[in-house]
């Protein structure tokens, strides 16, 4: 072997694993970078992994590697500097351990992240939430079943890796109900639940029948939910809600657009930008500024503010439809 290999392997099972207590989805994400990487290498060098050297590991081997995730893999601007944060990350520890290295792992650490446009916000409105919970067919287990999840990743904006973590003892349906989880940076959290969330779970929950430590969403066959299973049936009650209201076309509705909708919820009900960042688990409060920016009543408000006094508040608005029209040409 040579001396990348062992350090390699020294970062996942040393640092990252017991140093870092790094969560089962860092440690498969910086598994898969480095999959992708070594395969790269292997194709282009003709060098299997293994026998790979630091030498190899050079600024412009890196920026190729970057470059293919981005144009023959189609990978977004974000998730080539994920990639690159995996990398800088093992760099960064074999620069402890391989000091003769330094000014090799210097260029490495010298590639910048690339910028990108950030979409904004996408939730959804109270009809378009309605007529997704309403989706699901209730006559059925899985309705049933998939009818509490959207409640509850609703109403409380859990990721979907702490949807398919919760066990049955993580929700309390008692007096001051709420759902306990174990969110990113191992953060444990406690979320309230509105009492028609807490009702349809407490029906949930009887059906369910399962003991403390079992999934609270499970399969049939007992195993828990998956993060690909969460997204299809959620793609399936979409497709449903859909023909119901029709606003939903225009909108990608994800597992993580439910998020959204909660914190543009939270936002909209005037709760403060610092409870939202708690509520949803977000290490920094900067994290709710997105919503901030896509709440658009938040900014309409404040130019209502600084109308004149003589001035009705609002926006100006064509007084005639066919002038409506040419003003929206």
């Amino acid at each position: 072997m040579s001396q990348i290999a062992p350090t390699v392997q020294l970062f996942f099972t040393e640092r990252l694993t017991k140093q870092l207590q790094a969560s089962p989805h860092t440690l498969a994400a910086y598994r898969d970078t480095f999959r992708l990487l070594f395969a790269f290498l292997k194709q282009r060098s003709g060098k299997p992994p293994s026998t790979l050297a630091w030498e190899d590991l050079h600024h412009d081997a890196i920026s190729a590697f970057l470059e293919h995730l981005e144009i023959d893999r189609n990978n977004s601007a974000r998730t080539r500097n994920i990639r690159l944060g995996a990398i800088r990350s093992l760099i960064n520890y074999a620069s402890m351990r391989h000091p003769e290295h330094a000014a090799l792992f210097v260029g490495v650490l010298s590639i910048p992240p690339k910028r990108f446009a950030k979409a904004a916000v996408s939730y959804l409105t109270p009809q378009e939430i309605d007529a997704l919970i309403a989706a699901p067919d209730r006559s059925r287990w899985e309705g049933r079943r998939d009818h509490a999840l959207l409640m509850l990743a609703i109403q409380t904006g859990l990721r979907v890796s702490e949807l398919t973590q919760l066990n049955v003892a993580g929700i309390s349906t008692a007096t001051g109900a709420h759902v306990q989880c174990l969110g990113k940076g191992r953060k444990h959290r406690a979320v309230p639940l509105t009492l028609p969330t807490a009702k349809v779970l407490r029906q949930w929950l009887t059906e369910r029948n399962g003991g403390p430590d079992t999934p609270l969403f499970p399969t049939r066959t007992g195993k828990r939910l998956s993060r690909d299973a969460v997204a299809q049936r959620l793609a399936t009650h979409y497709a449903t809600a859909v023909l119901v209201c029709t606003s939903l076309q225009t909108k990608n509705v994800s597992p993580h657009t439910l998020r959204h909708t909660a914190a543009m919820t939270l936002l909209q009900a005037g709760v403060d930008s610092t409870v939202i960042a708690l509520w949803l688990g977000h290490a920094d409060v900067r994290s709710t500024s997105a919503y901030l920016q896509a709440d658009m009543t938040i900014k309409q408000r404040a130019l209502d503010l600084t109308t004149p006094t003589s001035s009705p508040p609002g926006r100006y608005q064509a007084p005639d439809a066919l002038m409506a029209f040419l003003e929206n040409m």
